[in-house]
């Protein structure tokens, strides 16, 4: 192969695993609650599930794409 194909071939497969991903859809191990999403406009979800765990040791992090 040329050079020129092994870096199509890393590019196609960067841009793949990049799809997958972002669009593949996200599971939790079996036993743990799924994941939740929770956007700045409505925070009340993360106050309802913050609050219905206080029994538990609870972890909130933020992290910003900047």
């Amino acid at each position: 192969m040329t050079r020129k194909r092994i870096v199509l071939v890393v590019v196609l497969l960067v841009a793949f695993g990049a799809v997958y991903y972002f669009y593949g859809g996200h599971s939790t191990p079996k036993g743990q609650p799924p994941l939740n999403s929770f956007s700045s406009r409505d925070l009340m979800p993360l106050k309802t599930a913050f609050n219905d765990s206080a029994s538990l040791i609870r972890v909130v992090v933020m992290l910003s794409p900047t």
